[in-house]
C-alpha cells in the first residue's frame, strides 16, 4: 500500500489511502488464544486484504497518524494509525478529525443545537466551544484505530 503525505502539523499527518492494491495477509478466522497455543494454527491457509476489511468508501478515507497525547484516554496515542472516512455524517460523541484556525486536530465532537465541542480525552486540555469567529470544518469521522506498539 503506498501512503501520499497531504498534510502534516504538529497534531496530525494526512495521507491519501492507495485501495486499488491488494495485499493477502495470512489470518487466523477462528482467533488467537491468549493461554494455551493450538494445534489448529499450524494451519493458516485463510487471507485478509486489510483494505476490503477495514476501507468502506476507498474515495474517501484516508489515513492519519496521532500525533500527542489529548485522546489518550480514548485510547488514541501517539504514533497510531487512523483510517478516516469524509463521507460519514457528524454525529454526536464520534472521534473526529477537525480543521479549525488552518490546523488538522483529532478530538470527540460534542453537538448541542447550534454549538459545536471539541473534546480532548486527557484531563490536561480543555475543551474547544466552536464559534462563528472560527474557520471550522469537521474534516472526516475515525472509523478504525490501528495502535502502534
Amino acid at each position: 500500500m503506498k501512503l501520499l503525505k497531504l498534510h502534516h502539523t504538529n497534531t496530525l499527518e494526512i495521507y491519501s489511502a492507495d485501495t486499488k492494491s491488494t495485499v493477502s495477509l495470512p489470518f487466523v478466522e477462528n482467533g488467537i488464544s491468549a493461554g494455551f497455543p493450538s494445534p489448529a494454527d499450524d494451519f493458516l491457509d485463510i487471507s485478509i486484504d486489510l483494505n476490503k476489511e477495514f476501507v468502506k468508501n476507498p474515495s474517501t478515507t484516508f489515513y492519519g497518524r496521532v500525533k500527542g497525547d489529548s485522546m489518550i484516554n480514548a485510547g488514541l496515542s501517539s504514533g497510531d494509525l487512523l483510517i478516516i472516512d469524509k463521507s460519514l455524517e457528524p454525529i454526536d460523541n464520534k472521534i473526529a478529525v477537525c480543521f479549525i484556525d488552518g490546523e488538522f486536530t483529532v478530538k470527540r465532537i460534542k453537538i448541542e443545537k447550534d454549538i459545536v465541542w471539541l473534546v480532548a480525552e486527557n484531563e490536561n486540555y480543555k475543551p474547544i466551544k466552536v464559534t462563528s469567529d472560527n474557520d471550522f470544518l469537521i474534516w472526516g469521522i475515525v472509523t478504525t484505530v490501528i495502535k502502534s506498539v
